[in-house]
């Protein structure tokens, strides 16, 4: 993240943080295009290092929007998409529907024809009832993953590990559902089984979890007999929200990991398959800040000091729902404000639980008006954002090597109730 101060004055991506807020307001989400690009590219780089066929799909959940979408086709990305709007904002992007890959546990029949109707090509499965749902709503072949759980703990937050027996993702390689399912798609009319996707769980520092899958995936696979053409490891790379947080190492862990994958293919006799990964989270979440103007500064003697912000959970909900720490940091040093003191910054929503940090260090004289920056927010931000409180969602803009661009609109006041019905006497 290039984040630096000049004359006291908080610089991202070479512009000037204070300005980029007058001209488009705040709450504001602003990401370092150069930043997400480089990401991309590294990845390319290390992938294209250690096997020949390969995909680096991005995990539109992460963040999605028109300009995203331009920047992935820039980039030679393909995409994943888990819902009708993910995948509706994919194609009005212009992006290939063959680069498109549908994931989701709960694919509704619409969705289904929707997708297939745009022309996607690649549907990740992920139950057994979704094989006789998709075979029955295709009318032609189609080429199929299954989602499998390999069985290997991680440690990550509850909320974001996928990869245990235990899940609503995927299906056990352990209990023989896995094997029932590649059965049943491979008798299937229109299903095309091409192999095999897992997804671990998010914000992994270690290579060790995706290493450990590999080898349980592939004793699966040895056991049953079955060939596989692609394989799915799925993303998690974990990034630094904080100075605690340990990133993924993109390179000394890919060469561990495709170590093992020449190992157990060598081992048993199978060709390497096209390999796929699903970075989201490592792409977005450093290249951008989010910035909020202050209100309301609460001392209660004795005991804390909260710093109110013009947003809240409605546009930073993930420290209310997991706990997530972040660093948040003044967008102007003063020169007679060199003194930190802990706050606990705070939303305007109506909740107690509406958190952004709590004994966050800020400056002692903070008050209203002053801008500050939190850290490490492109991902999981605006993508979860809500109207609670009938919050407008927040803009959004790139810093690119042209300057500053707004690439989604702050919402407004009509766009909150521009679906609302009114029954007239």
């Amino acid at each position: 993240m290039s984040l630096e101060y000049h004359n006291d004055k908080l610089q991202f991506g070479g512009q000037d943080v204070t300005s980029i807020a007058e001209r488009f307001g705040t709450p504001l989400i602003i990401y370092d295009e150069a930043h997400m690009r480089g990401m991309m590219r590294r990845y390319h780089t290390v992938l294209s290092s250690h096997v020949e066929h390969y995909s680096v799909s991005y995990a539109s959940k992460a963040f999605t929007s028109l300009q995203m979408i331009q920047l992935l086709k820039e980039e030679d990305m393909e995409i994943d998409v888990v819902s009708s709007g993910e995948l509706y904002t994919a194609i009005r992007g212009g992006i290939d529907p063959s680069r498109i890959k549908f994931h989701g546990n709960n694919k509704t029949p619409e969705e289904l024809e929707f997708a297939l109707a745009q022309g996607v090509t690649l549907f990740i499965i992920d139950s057994l009832d979704e094989i006789t749902l998709l075979d029955e709503i295709a009318d032609s072949p189609v080429n199929v993953l299954l989602r499998v759980n390999p069985g290997v703990d991680v440690d990550t937050h509850e909320f974001i590990s996928t990869g245990q027996t235990d899940s609503k993702f995927g299906l056990s390689i352990a209990d023989g559902t896995a094997l029932k399912a590649v059965k049943e798609i491979e008798k299937a009319e229109n299903l095309d089984f091409k192999g095999i996707h897992y997804h671990l769980g998010s914000q992994l520092s270690d290579p060790a979890p995706f290493v450990n899958a590999l080898t349980a995936v592939y004793d699966w696979l040895n056991d049953h007999e079955i060939e596989i053409e692609i394989l799915n490891m799925g993303g998690g790379f974990g990034v630094r929200y904080t100075d605690e947080d340990i990133r993924f190492p993109v390179e000394e862990g890919f060469d561990e990991i495709f170590t093992r994958l020449k190992e157990m293919t060598s081992q048993y006799g199978f060709s390497i398959p096209h390999v796929i990964i699903e970075p989201g989270r490592s792409i977005t979440a450093e290249a951008a800040i989010t910035v909020y103007e202050v209100g309301t500064v609460k001392d209660i003697p004795g005991v804390s000091r909260y710093v109110s912000v013009n947003g809240g959970m409605s546009d930073h909900i993930r420290t209310p729902l997991y706990g997530a720490e972040y660093d948040i940091i003044p967008v102007t040093q003063r020169p007679d404000g060199a003194d930190s003191t802990p706050v606990n910054v705070v939303g305007k929503l109506c909740e107690s639980g509406d958190i952004i940090g709590k004994n966050k260090p800020l400056p002692a004289n903070i008050r209203r008006g002053d801008l500050v920056a939190v850290k490490t927010t492109g991902a999981y931000h605006y993508s979860m954002a809500s109207n609670y409180n009938q919050m407008l969602k927040p803009a959004v803009v790139f810093i690119t090597s042209d300057g500053v661009r707004e690439v989604i609109k702050r919402q407004t006041l009509d766009q909150l109730i521009q679906n609302d019905v009114l029954m007239e006497d």
